[in-house]
């Protein structure tokens, strides 16, 4: 054989041996990928289970009751929640970069300080759930929906308690791929809250109160089994002990704390702000009905966004902070692609629901009929919430969060919403208007963090870790022990 003709024959062997060089890889990133992706994912879609549930129960109330939840949950929690979350969401980095570079003791110390950073947040935000009536009334929003929110409000205290716990833990078991057991927890709190929400609502008539009393054991319980499982034992490389550690250099986790805090804010108030300017609307009650349930239909998807957000976080992190930028850069195209990938089928999904998918949360025509007219514009937007939650991960994982604080700015509160008030009450599109704006808004911010990641220098990212690494992590020493 000519030595032409050896070379011919060699090349397609060693394309072969390429392909599936790059099969086992994508296999091996899929698998850490999923480790991660898949209880956090199964456990937000459990949070949002006894969320939505809890509205579907409301809604069967009645539709004073039913807005005044939506004006609660949508306005006040998810309030709370964005800052709880965005500050808890510093540990992605912290943990994530800790864990990869080896650093394990400091991830409970790490943990500690989230707690009471995050205690002290809840405490500031108590007034808003106190005198939640008086400040819906001084944004304009009608009576009997402002005195139903307010009511319900109260309700919803001890759940901002559990976010604390909850979000931290999450955030702790997850930079280290052992989160799985936060699912059989989750598996438990909703199975409970169904039962519990049937028998309290259905069968003793205790109304909201009951879907309420049901919704704030289905919170703590996860709680409870989390702390068991890492005080028991569960983590005993990264858990050893309560430790005063976690009272000095908190402004470490104080300052990326509320970088997070602001990143994530910002776009989760956005739907508050949407919410809000639908109540000035003719007809408020049925147009908060129908936007609130299309978010919170839109909220069920994108559990599985950020469960791959979290992935995201986690895998990028551990990448940075064990020096691996290449690693990094494969991971962030696998798991878009993935979360790309199942956007595209729910797209379609939701494309032929249409109309009926709103009978589900209510006995109202009118709002059901609300809804379908909303389910085109639900369909992409779910399409854009596959991609933007999992690029503000990478984010989290490689510590921009202020560098995306100022894209959501820009991209929802100087584009998005301003073009929300012209379609919704200059052109007269109503909550399609308000929807649009908000779409805009998105797919700008989407595109933004597409380039900004796509054009990173990571091998500049890995040198940023290992000062993090220098800096957060290997000076701390273990002190004495609280017991």
């Amino acid at each position: 054989m000519e030595e032409g003709d050896l070379s011919e024959s060699l090349l397609p062997l060693e394309e072969l041996a390429e392909e599936e060089k790059l099969s086992c890889r994508l296999w091996a990133e899929s698998k850490k990928l999923w480790i991660v992706a898949g209880p956090a994912i199964f456990m937000r879609f459990s949070t949002m289970g006894v969320l939505v549930t809890t509205q579907a129960i409301v809604g069967h109330v009645g539709p004073t009751e039913l807005a005044g939840y939506a004006l609660a949950f949508t306005v006040f929690d998810r309030f709370a929640v964005s800052i709880l979350l965005g500050m808890a969401s510093a540990l992605e980095t912290l943990c994530g970069q800790a864990y990869g570079a080896k650093q394990h003791h400091m991830l409970g110390i790490y943990l500690q300080r989230s707690w009471l950073i995050l205690f002290g947040c809840v405490i500031l935000l108590l007034p808003i759930f106190l005198y939640a009536t008086p400040l819906l009334r001084l944004l304009g929003q009608e009576e009997s929906i402002s005195k139903a929110a307010g009511t319900i409000s109260l309700w919803f205290i001890p759940i901002i308690f559990s976010h604390i716990f909850n979000f931290t833990f999450q955030m702790y078991l997850q930079s280290q791929s052992r989160n799985m057991v936060v699912t059989y927890f989750a598996v438990i709190s909703v199975a409970l809250h169904l039962f519990l929400s049937w028998l309290l609502v259905f069968k003793l008539s205790m109304g909201v109160a009951g879907a309420m009393s049901s919704m704030i054991l289905a919170m703590w319980i996860p709680v409870f089994g989390q702390f068991a499982f890492v005080i028991g034992g569960g983590c005993p490389e990264t858990w050893k002990g309560f430790s005063w550690s976690a009272f000095t250099d908190l402004w470490i986790v104080v300052k990326l704390s509320l970088s997070s805090g602001a990143m994530i804010c910002l776009e989760l108030w956005y739907n508050t702000v949407l919410v809000l300017l639908t109540g000035y609307m003719k007809d408020a009650e049925t147009a908060i009905d129908a936007l609130s349930i299309c978010l919170n239909i839109s909220g069920w998807e994108i559990m599985i966004s950020v469960g791959f957000l979290a992935a995201a976080g986690v895998r990028v992190a551990n990448e940075l902070g064990a020096g691996n930028a290449k690693a990094a850069k494969f991971s962030i195209i696998v798991v878009v692609a993935t979360s790309l990938a199942i956007g595209v089928v729910l797209l379609a999904v939701f494309l032929g629901l249409k109309g009926s998918i709103g009978y589900i949360f209510t006995d109202s025509r009118e709002v059901a009929d609300a809804i379908g007219d909303l389910s085109t514009l639900l369909a992409f937007t779910i399409l854009l919430n596959s991609v933007q939650p999992v690029l503000s991960g990478v984010a989290v994982g490689a510590g921009w969060q202020s560098l995306v604080a100022y894209v959501n700015i820009a991209s929802y509160y100087l584009i998005g919403i301003p073009l929300g008030i012209v379609l919704g009450y200059v052109i007269d599109y109503q909550v399609k208007g308000i929807w649009i704006g908000m779409m805009v808004g998105t797919l700008i911010q989407t595109v933004v963090l597409t380039l900004i990641t796509w054009r990173m220098d990571w091998d500049k990212q890995v040198e940023l870790a290992q000062e993090r690494v220098n800096k957060w992590f290997l000076p701390e020493t273990e002190k004495s022990n609280l017991g």
